[in-house]
Formats: C-alpha cells, sequence, structure tokens
C-alpha cells in the first residue's frame, strides 16, 4: 500500500540536529542516531494517520481522473460507429467520413504540445476541468450538426478540447506515484481509455440504429457537464507535484530540453507507428466486419471493440504490475515490455485482417488487445524516467503530438484506399512496421537509455 511505502521512507530519514538537514540512517553530525525503538510511539499516530490519508487520496484521484477520461474516449468514438447512418442522413463520402478522425487527429496533436506546456508551467488541476467542460459542449453541438462541414468542424473544436486534457492528466496521475508504483497507476488510469472505447461505440452504433444519433451526442455531453462540479471539488485537495525523483529543468519552455534525450526522440518515432494501426482498427474496423460479415451495426460495433478492448484491459493491468516489480530488477523495464508488445501485436495486426472466420477475426483482435495492453501503460511512465520532472506534462504532448501526426492519416488511408488496397493489406503493412519499431526499440534500450537514464535522476 502507498501509506506503508512512504512510511517506510519516512522512517529511513534522519535530520541533522545542527544542520536541519537529512542525513543517512547512521550517522549524523553529532553522532551516531538513536534508533527508532527509542522513539516515543506517541509520535507517530499523526503521522500515521496523514499517511494513510495520502494513499486514500491517490487512489480517489486515479477514480476521478479515470471517469473523465472515459468520457474523453466515449465522446471522440461514437461517430465511428455512425459511419453508414452519417452517410444517408448527412450525405457524407468515404473520404469525409475518414476525415472524421484524421481531422480529429491532427488538430488534437497540433494541440498537446501546447497544452503540456501550459500544464507544466500553470495548474494542471484547472486545465483538466476546463478541458472536460469544454469537449461536453462540443460533443452537444455535434449532435447539430446538418451538413459533412459542420460535423468536421465540430470534429475539429473536439480536437482541441480533448488535447488539453491528457498531458494534465497523465502528468498530475504520475506525480502523486513514486516510480515503483507509476506503471500501474497510469494503466489503471488507461483502463477508462478501453471502457470509454467499448461503450462509446456501442452506444453510438446502438443509438443509430434506433434512429437517435443526435440524442446519444446530447446524452454524452449532458453528463460531461454535470461532471465537472464534482470533478472541480475534490481536484481542490490535490497537490500537483507529490512525488518527483528526477531533476528538474532551469529553462522555461520544455520541448527544447526533450528533444536533447535520444531515448524521448526514439519513443516519437515508436509510439506514432503504434498508435496508427490502433486508430486504423478503431475507425474502420467496425465497417469492416459489417461489411465483411453482414452483421448489424450494433453488433459491428460491439465486436470491433469489445474483443480488443476487453483483452487490452487484461495487458493494461497485468503490464503495469509486471513493469512495477521487473523495474525493481532493470530500470528498462517499461522499455522492454514495449518492445515484446509491438513484436507480438505484428501478426496479430496482420491476422485480423486476413482471417476468414469471424471466430478466427475476434481471437486475432483479442491477441492484439492483450499484447497492446503492455505498450499502452508503458509509454509515458518510460518517458518520464528520462526526461526532466517539470517536464512531464509536456513530454506526454509532445509524444501524442507525433503519435497524432502520423495516426491521423489512419482514418483518411482506410477511407480512400479501401476499395482500392483494402483493409486486409493496409493491415499487413502496418504489421511489418510494428516490427521495424520493435527493433528499433530494442537498440535503443541498450545503446541510448543507460546513459539518458543516469543523467536525469537526482542526486
Amino acid at each position: 500500500m502507498m501509506w506503508r511505502s512512504t512510511l517506510r521512507n519516512y522512517r529511513r530519514q534522519a535530520v541533522d540536529p545542527r544542520s536541519g538537514e537529512h542525513c543517512d540512517d547512521s550517522y549524523c553530525s553529532d553522532g551516531p542516531k538513536k534508533s527508532h525503538s527509542s522513539t516515543p510511539l506517541s509520535a507517530f499516530p499523526l503521522t500515521l494517520s496523514k499517511i494513510k490519508q495520502r494513499g486514500h487520496q491517490t487512489t480517489y484521484l486515479v477514480a476521478f481522473m479515470w471517469f473523465a477520461y472515459f468520457l474523453n474516449y466515449c465522446d471522440r468514438q461514437a461517430v465511428f460507429a455512425m459511419f453508414p447512418v452519417l452517410q444517408s442522413d448527412l450525405g457524407l463520402t468515404d473520404r469525409e467520413l475518414g476525415l472524421t478522425g484524421s481531422i480529429f487527429l491532427w488538430v488534437y496533436g497540433i494541440g498537446c504540445p501546447l497544452a503540456g506546456q501550459i500544464a507544466d508551467k500553470y495548474s494542471k488541476r484547472v486545465l483538466v476541468v476546463v478541458s472536460l467542460a469544454i469537449w461536453s459542449l462540443v460533443t452537444v453541438g455535434t449532435g447539430l450538426a446538418t451538413s459533412a462541414f459542420i460535423l468536421l468542424a465540430f470534429r475539429a473544436a473536439m480536437g482541441v478540447s480533448e488535447s488539453m486534457y491528457m498531458p494534465a492528466a497523465i502528468a498530475l496521475t504520475s506525480n502523486a506515484h513514486p516510480p515503483e508504483k507509476r506503471s500501474r497507476a497510469v494503466a489503471t488510469l488507461t483502463t477508462a481509455q478501453i471502457v470509454g472505447t467499448v461503450v462509446g461505440a456501442w452506444f453510438g452504433g446502438w443509438m443509430a440504429h434506433q434512429g437517435y444519433w443526435r440524442e446519444a451526442f446530447f446524452i454524452l455531453g449532458a453528463v460531461g457537464l454535470l461532471y465537472c462540479l464534482p470533478y472541480t471539488l475534490f481536484l481542490r485537495t490535490v497537490d500537483e507535484d507529490a512525488e518527483i525523483e528526477t531533476k528538474r529543468s532551469d529553462s522555461s519552455w520544455a520541448i527544447p530540453e526533450l528533444v536533447k534525450v535520444p531515448t524521448f526522440l526514439l519513443l516519437c518515432v515508436v509510439f506514432p507507428t503504434f498508435v496508427f494501426g490502433l486508430w486504423m482498427l478503431y475507425s474502420w474496423l467496425p465497417n469492416f466486419l459489417y461489411e465483411k460479415y453482414a452483421l448489424d451495426l450494433g453488433e459491428a460495433a460491439f465486436t470491433a471493440t469489445a474483443y480488443i478492448q476487453s483483452t487490452t484491459l487484461i495487458g493494461l493491468l497485468g503490464g503495469g504490475i509486471l513493469a512495477d516489480k521487473l523495474f525493481l530488477r532493470t530500470k528498462a523495464a517499461r522499455l522492454w515490455l514495449m518492445a515484446i508488445s509491438l513484436m507480438l501485436c505484428a501478426p496479430c495486426l496482420h491476422w485480423i485482417g486476413t482471417a476468414d472466420s469471424l471466430n478466427a477475426t475476434r481471437i486475432a483482435a483479442a491477441g492484439f488487445g492483450l499484447f497492446s495492453g503492455f505498450f499502452i501503460g508503458n509509454v509515458f511512465p518510460a518517458a518520464f524516467e528520462v526526461v526532466p520532472a517539470n517536464t512531464r506534462a509536456s513530454a506526454v504532448g509532445l509524444l501524442n503530438f507525433c503519435g497524432a501526426a502520423l495516426s491521423g492519416f489512419a482514418p483518411l488511408v482506410g477511407g480512400i484506399w479501401k476499395k482500392s488496397v483494402g483493409l486486409e493489406r493496409m493491415l499487413s503493412y502496418t504489421s511489418i512496421a510494428f516490427a521495424v519499431a520493435a527493433v528499433l526499440l530494442i537498440l535503443g534500450i541498450i545503446y541510448l537509455f543507460p546513459k539518458d537514464y543516469e543523467r536525469i535522476q537526482r542526486d
């Protein structure tokens, strides 16, 4: 438990009675320390109570952040399950349907580095609430769209508003947990992405099938607006920098500091490759299953998301726990799990497109989800191990920018090449890119990570 770990750290630290500074366990300036057994037990209850309270608060923090992140993905993903209805009601072409994903990702990617810089300089707590309020209003507005142009304009606005959330949310959650518990915390938070994708796609597809696609956006937006109040009240009690173990940068601008870190630059190449494959599945797999296996919209949306996302949930939590345990043995544990993830995801991605039965597609999708969870839950904690402490939100923002810049082409390419190339071959090509990215990451672990990790750790 968090409070036990913190108590152990507290008890290992002594204070020099002359200088007031911390000294080691065995000796202070006035001679050997007194043993802990000589300290009256009455001195500990208040401290222990505070430590327990802090442990509970980190749990509540993850829970509050989780629900907001869940709404984040519900609101952005619902549209992808509505493609056939949007084509008939608003007259969208395949290219315009692809742009609903591409425009969102490109604008989202551009906004993320700026949002990260703002979060590192100002209040992360305020930023996440403002983001939730704005994207909820945009979600309501999406339900009012009457043309392709208006719909795409709201998707761009969604990209701006949601870009403000993730850099601050990931950094805020990470800063509340020590390194040996960080992957579990971030992985738990990221499960909201999984659940939100499933629920958003199912709800969007089901409502569209009933003829109420506009009402789906109204309901999702209203829930987000109502959640702003309790979210704000809780975050007022949160310390934004509780657990910081790396050095801080003296620069007022984060990005120049981040690009000096070779391991981080490598992540800026590997992460977009992974996200490209992810978004190709997110945006076009429901439609692919709808056409290939003659499923209805609700069933296609559920099949396209449930099998991937349910096993991703397992991979996220399992990968987070495994990474934190292996971190005690090797500081590159998170990077190794990411490399393994890419290598195992590659054949599953190919199989999703080429499987000749629905059951085989489900198995391939489940395998991809399981192994992708290892990557998703560890990419940001891995980055935090090599970047300055006060650039963490910007690191998330820059990674998201790189990811969105490339993955934004996935929905568009899927729409443009849907008939000429086919999703099957596009997934196969992407699986090759996954394998190449895995090899690059392994080389980075061997040749880049050790120096970067040593340089950034506090003395």
